[in-house]
């Protein structure tokens, strides 16, 4: 096992190091294992700090694969057994040697794990959407990566292991938008817990919408509607009113996608909106870098509908 002062060190460095990455098409991961053959990875930027496995406090009615709660600098967090969450381990096995406390979606929680083994740089085109995963919680996977001496890397997704966890967020009351009929959007994201939740939403708003999985693919679709347009000698505002995009996708991330779009001078005057799980001031830092036009922590639908009204409204009267 990596030596856990080593670990924090390296997050911690990585914190500043990755906002620099910011349209760079690269990310940091942790590697970590859960007691079996399979190399599983985590952004390092949601991961806050690495510890050997405290003692925790047994609570009443926690779902399944919630061991208890832990005290963590005046913060009570609960600790979820990574393995059992994702269906790998049974009742009864070793929990894990090590702790990830992990910080994304506006929530902490310790993520139990066999070992942490260390932090790697990748470039997100060498990373793929999980078509054939091996893994017993392959529903838990966003993306594969392959390390130098060919292992493959399963990416966590990490709102998807929330949502089954602590159930998925509640899409409330969202009043429509008043004669905003002929409204587009466009999103991308690679979780399909954020595409249901983002739909509904929109749905809500009353507003059209499409969608791409990830950023590569949401980059050709646009740069195809944009040269369709402009061959019909359209504004491409008819088709796209505003475009939503996540921050780490596979292939292309958002901050890639965001400088495409910004350069590109048939996309002038549709805006831009990062909505992603990686909710700290950094990363709002790394966003407004990039040109995004607003940016919202995931998962909060009143949130979200609440930032995309005026825009969308300003959209519909031009």
């Amino acid at each position: 096992m990596m030596n856990m002062d080593r670990v924090n060190y390296g997050v911690l460095e990585s914190v500043d190091a990755r906002t620099k990455l910011a349209g760079s098409n690269r990310m940091e991961i942790l590697l970590f294992s859960l007691g079996t053959q399979e190399i599983f990875g985590i952004n390092v930027f949601k991961v806050r700090e690495v510890s050997r496995t405290p003692f925790i406090t047994k609570a009443p009615n926690m779902p399944v694969g919630v061991e208890g709660l832990i005290s963590l600098r005046g913060n009570v967090i609960p600790v979820l057994a990574l393995a059992r969450v994702m269906g790998i381990s049974e009742p009864g096995d070793p929990l894990g040697e090590s702790m990830m406390v992990t910080e994304y979606s506006k929530r902490t929680l310790g993520f139990l794990v066999h070992e942490v083994d260390r932090i790697i740089r990748v470039e997100w085109d060498k990373v793929r959407a999980p078509d054939n995963v091996t893994s017993g919680g392959h529903h838990f996977i966003t993306a594969i990566t392959e390390l130098g001496d060919g292992k493959l890397v399963s990416i966590l997704d990490v709102e998807t292991i929330l949502a089954s966890t602590f159930g998925e967020a509640v899409v409330g009351q969202i009043h429509p938008l008043e004669g905003c009929s002929d409204v587009n959007v466009f999103f991308v994201d690679d979780s399909a817990v954020a595409r249901k939740k983002i739909a509904e939403t929109l749905d809500k708003l009353g507003v059209r919408h499409k969608h791409a999985l990830n950023g590569l693919e949401a980059w050709t679709r646009l740069e195809g509607m944009a040269t369709h347009a402009q061959q019909r000698g359209m504004s491409l505002r008819d088709e796209v009113s505003l475009i939503l995009v996540d921050a780490e996708m596979p292939e292309m991330d958002g901050y890639v996608l965001t400088r495409n779009i910004k350069a590109d001078a048939r996309f002038e005057g549709i805006p831009v909106v990062m909505h992603s799980s990686l909710s700290s001031e950094a990363n709002r830092a790394m966003g407004k870098s990039v040109g995004v036009d607003a940016y919202v922590a995931k998962f909060d639908a009143d949130v979200l509908a609440e930032t995309l009204r005026p825009l969308l409204m300003r959209a519909n009267r031009d």
